[in-house]
């Protein structure tokens, strides 16, 4: 009877709770910068991406996928019969390893590359070497992971694999290897957005393609995935914002003396001495960074997020000082999905992007004129109308402002604001007092106005009184948001350490 022993394997990071016990941070506020993974899900990955797989969900799928591979195929000119889906590039990794390494050898290109590769060889039971000339399968991480640069292909004689986890980063691909017989990865964990999601696939000639599905475990992709694929490609790919923050990133970590890689993908791998203690310090502060012999590794997220890495890092190269967090909060229903980060006493840096223009304007007027520093993001389904979506981007955002006000000690509690604009004048007043109370008045509203603050008041758990009259409907709803906004920084402003109420509490 045999008796398997366990291997070295992949090991993941801790989690979040996990981290937040040992140091004594919120898990809310930890931010990864381990992953290389996108700041925010795609704008389609939504419920309504999942409602036709969910209907099916107690069948299996057919045909493989096809939809998926087909779109896949024309994304990339290629064939269907040149497409293979699996359960992230990882599972490739392992299956080709089985395919043309067992008990033989593995190499890599560059040498410092992604650790998978070895493990796969492991599970292969196959030798790791140097020579890639001389090596029964050849690994190419390009753009190479964990360096960032990106490596030339060499001519082998054994199976060349071309990993592209990477590439869209790049603006590169190697898929005219695939005729002269490279395999090829790809994944939508990372310029995608779609990690959790665990989708990728391998494109090869019909030959090669054939045998790896001869290979394969049945549907080793859920069907849930497969619609969030699906959705993924039917918006263009951009990663411009992305790129550009990379760049900025880059030059701010080179203004505190670090000195980055040139990076072609998202992230940036900084030489160093000792990075393992420099990682252990920012853990303190919710920034989880990647150390590698003799160097740190952090991901490109956004701005924000960036900003936060940034000003942890002045704080322990520097021992400035460190200003408060962003409270992040998400929202999930059947109709929308919405992430917001808020820091209650800011600088006014604000950015809401629902796809409903008008209200987003609107939550722009309100969080600059609070004093607020807020970035609210995400979709809904505007093909069924504006209503689900403001509502739920203004109690997205009120349950944001409640967990940001926390127990209320110290703040003013109460606020008021007069704010005209043109014709119209708006007048509100708001006590950060525990129950949810609007008294709304707004004549023409332009639609949502009154409703949205209404929901506002709900789930931020305040007393919310709007009085607004004009000819413009515009002007009204936008003097009312300013309004609200300016009574909110007064009633927000720092006044001593008491709850003010004489019940001790709100």
């Amino acid at each position: 009877m045999m008796n398997p022993q366990p291997l070295d394997t992949y090991q993941w990071p801790p989690s979040n709770e996990e981290i937040a016990a040992r140091v004594g941070v919120d898990p809310r506020n930890i931010i990864r910068f381990d992953g290389n993974v996108a700041a925010q899900p795609p704008a389609s990955a939504r419920p309504a991406a999942l409602a036709r797989a969910l209907a099916d969900i107690n069948e299996y799928d057919r045909g493989r996928y096809e939809p998926l591979r087909r779109a896949i195929a024309q994304y990339h000119g290629v064939e269907i019969n040149q497409v293979s889906l699996g359960a992230g590039s990882d599972e490739f990794i392992v299956l080709l390893a089985r395919i043309f390494a067992e008990k033989g050898t593995v190499a890599t290109v560059p040498s410092n590359s992604y650790s998978m590769y070895r493990y796969a060889a492991l599970m292969a039971e196959a030798t790791v070497i140097d020579d890639p000339a001389n090596a029964d399968l050849v690994f190419v991480c390009r753009p190479n992971n964990p360096t960032g640069e990106l490596p030339e292909i060499p001519e082998v004689a054994g199976q060349l694999v071309i990993d592209e986890a990477y590439a869209d980063y790049a603006g590169v691909s190697a898929l005219d290897r695939v005729d002269g017989g490279a395999i090829v990865l790809r994944t939508f964990s990372k310029a995608f957005g779609l990690a959790g999601a665990r989708v990728g696939y391998a494109i090869a000639s019909p030959r090669l393609t054939a045998v790896i599905n001869s290979r394969q475990a049945p549907l080793s992709v859920s069907s849930l995935s497969a619609a969030l694929a699906f959705a993924a490609l039917a918006s263009p790919l951009d990663v411009t914002d992305q790129i550009t923050e990379r760049e900025r990133l880059a030059q701010e970590l080179t203004n505190l003396g670090l000195t980055p890689v040139p990076s072609y993908t998202n992230f940036l791998y900084i030489p160093m001495d000792r990075p393992e203690e420099l990682v252990e310090q920012l853990l303190r502060f919710g920034v989880v960074a990647r150390a590698y012999p003799g160097a740190l590794r952090v991901s490109v997220r956004d701005e924000l997020d960036d900003d936060v890495l940034l000003s942890a890092l002045r704080a322990v190269l520097q021992d400035a000082p460190m200003p408060s967090a962003s409270l992040r909060h998400r929202r999930a229903t059947a109709e929308t999905l919405l992430n917001v980060r808020l820091r209650l006493h800011g600088e006014g840096r604000v950015f809401v992007s629902t796809g409903e223009g008008f209200y987003d304007h609107m939550l722009q007027q309100l969080a600059f004129h609070g004093g607020m520093d807020l970035r609210l993001e995400g979709v809904g389904d505007l093909e069924t109308g504006d209503h689900h979506l403001v509502e739920d981007m203004m109690r997205t955002f009120g349950e944001a402002l409640d967990q940001a006000l926390g127990d209320r000690r110290g703040l003013a509690r109460y606020g008021e604001a007069r704010v005209p604009m043109d014709e119209a004048l708006a007048h509100a007043v708001v006590d950060l007092s525990g129950r949810a109370t609007a008294n709304i008045s707004i004549n023409p509203d332009p639609g949502m106005a009154t409703h949205a603050f209404e929901s506002l008041a709900q789930t931020a758990r305040i007393t919310l009184h709007v009085t607004a009259t004009g000819q413009n409907a515009h002007h009204v709803a936008e003097a009312s948001f300013k309004a609200v906004g300016r009574a909110l920084a007064q009633a927000t402003a720092r006044e001593g350490k008491l709850i003010r109420s004489t019940k001790g509490s709100l």
